[in-house]
């Protein structure tokens, strides 16, 4: 794994045509932290990791990657420092797991070349992490939802990149496998940012969290810091109660569905 890229978003503000989907964002992702996003569908959570991977260009600020203008970075140079697993793709190859795994190794090789004893260790120690490595000969377009999405993420594992960007990487995984990509998220020597809607699993994996509402940041800081029973109310209008949980000492939300 590549040493842990610092990330700095400064003012960047994103349109889609006349329309604003974030204003005038500003954070941070220091090397080897997690560091979470989360806020109601709509709030710019997506739109803003697109831009940190370099799908949206910003129409103001700028995105650094250990201080180089991300948007600036040759695409090969960018693709060794990132790797993204974007929410619900629509990647539907006609390639053995194996093979998906390996285009991960392609920012690091020559063209053509063949894949090295190393690049078997990489990609044989992604196909572990996420426990897909009996899948490894399967044909990627008949896995479900859940065991493709675990794929991708071992494909940007082997990636070896220095600042990892996932957008919703939980989605379609059963609560074990939840549990087993971001524990390995969490141990990562790299950096990570990640969007997610479980407020208590970003409350336990991740170091800090930036809450975004209508296109704008409106708290950050460390789980316990931000998410209180106010900005339940404020930001997502629930009534919700927020306590200690006794064995891992990460805060934990309760949801009060009648708001009693």
């Amino acid at each position: 794994m590549s040493i842990a890229a610092d990330l700095t978003v400064e003012g960047v503000t994103l349109t889609a045509g006349a329309r604003q989907l974030v204003r005038d964002v500003s954070l941070t992702a220091s090397a080897g932290e997690v560091v979470g996003l989360v806020g109601p569908n709509g709030s710019g959570k997506s739109s803003l990791l697109r831009a940190v991977y370099r799908v949206l260009r910003p129409a103001a600020g700028t995105v650094r990657v250990d201080g180089a203008d991300a948007w600036a970075l040759p695409t090969r140079q960018l693709a060794r420092t990132v790797a993204a697993v974007v929410q619900d793709s629509a990647a539907d190859f006609d390639l053995a797991v194996r093979e998906v795994v390996a285009m991960g190794r392609t920012p690091h090789k020559r063209m053509l070349a063949g894949d090295t004893a190393e690049d078997a260790a990489v990609i044989d120690d992604a196909l572990a992490a996420v426990d897909a490595d009996r899948l490894a000969d399967r044909p990627f377009d008949r896995l479900s939802g859940g065991e493709r999405q675990r794929v991708l993420i071992a494909r940007a594992l082997a990636q070896r990149p220095a600042l990892l960007v996932l957008d919703e990487p939980t989605n379609h995984l059963d609560i074990r496998h939840q549990l087993d990509v971001l524990g390995v998220l969490r141990r990562l020597p790299a950096t990570v940012l990640l969007a997610l809607h479980d407020l208590n699993l970003a409350a336990y994996y991740c170091d800090r969290l930036h809450v975004l509402s209508e296109g704008g940041i409106v708290a950050s800081g460390p789980p316990a810091e931000v998410l209180t029973p106010a900005l339940l109310a404020d930001v997502y209008g629930v009534v919700g109660e927020v306590s200690v949980h006794p064995r891992t000492g990460a805060p934990q939300v309760t949801f009060l569905p009648d708001g009693r």
